[in-house]
């Protein structure tokens, strides 16, 4: 039986489906073997860890695995897999710590997990009804905070709705969380062009900044975060957006490379004019051989 901040019932029936036994043993057995690291005759390394020194892994295994998902959604799915398994790990590695420190468990990172999102999804397993995926995410804010003020997780009072989102998160995430946050109390432009008023705007102050010497970086700054509020306009998320195009770039010079290397020759030794050329035949779709078999450009 689940129930809500309240203590009212909210979902009691069963899930429809459940974890299959191979499913269990496995998950079991990866958990068995992290404890096994950390106990008395277990790996040096791996016992002299804490959640501190753990942290750039827990970061590094993550992007690892927002870089995996484009290669499985180009039809390349086993590095995913491996990456998923590594971050599950840390996820593991972390619990193992908290259940040597008395802090939680595994056990207890899954019930939360699955309690908060049976909560969150009243129009699953609940009587709720919402139409579109913008009244689920508008009713996972309002129940967010209702669980906050049931639970006093905020009490401390707050100078800024901004100070929710980490100022860790990579700056266009950030910049697009900011945005968002700001945008739903109706700080944001009417529409697409008043953005692209703004782009001409700071690329004009881009401009004047680079012509006078001063100030480039915080008007290259302004810059990309128009573009991130256009982006956000449109319902696309910027890191995503950038990364997929980061991997353009790598593909159509990497043909760049093979082709100059089929002609004898090396990045050094030729010319803009001639890079440029190779560019634009990888932009048509030209397709080349490469050590792990034929791409798609």
């Amino acid at each position: 039986m689940i129930r809500d901040e309240g203590g009212n019932q909210f979902f009691s029936s069963p899930l429809i489906t459940r974890p299959s036994k191979i499913m269990s043993k496995n998950f079991d057995e990866l958990v068995a073997v992290m404890a096994r690291l950390r106990a008395p005759g277990g790996c040096p390394w791996d016992r002299e860890q804490t959640y501190e020194s753990l942290a750039p892994y827990l970061l590094e295994e993550a992007f690892e695995s927002f870089d995996a998902i484009f290669e499985a959604t180009e039809g390349k799915p086993e590095n995913l897999r491996e990456e998923l398994g590594d971050l599950l790990l840390q996820i593991i590695f972390h619990s193992q710590i908290a259940e040597e420190t008395g802090d939680f468990t595994i056990e207890d990172v899954c019930s939360t997990i699955t309690r908060k999102m049976i909560l969150r999804h009243p129009h699953v397993f609940g009587d709720k009804k919402f139409d579109t995926a913008s009244d689920v995410l508008q009713n996972w804010d309002e129940l967010k905070k209702s669980e906050r003020a049931v639970t006093k997780k905020d009490e401390t009072v707050k100078d800024s709705i901004l100070e929710d989102i980490p100022l860790a998160f990579p700056a266009l995430i950030e910049a697009n969380k900011l945005t968002r946050k700001a945008a739903k109390v109706g700080f944001d432009w009417e529409n697409t062009e008043q953005i692209f008023d703004k782009l001409r705007e700071e690329t004009k102050e881009l401009k004047k900044a680079i012509s006078a010497n001063e100030n480039i970086e915080e008007e290259i700054g302004d810059l990309l975060f128009v573009v991130v509020n256009l982006a956000r306009k449109l319902d696309v998320e910027p890191e995503t957006a950038l990364k997929k195009t980061n991997r353009k770039f790598r593909r159509r010079f990497k043909f760049i490379e093979t082709e100059l290397k089929k002609r004898g020759k090396k990045l050094e030794g030729s010319n803009l004019g001639e890079m440029d050329a190779l560019w634009n035949e990888a932009k048509k779709g030209i397709q080349t051989e490469n050590l792990k078999g034929r791409i798609k450009i």
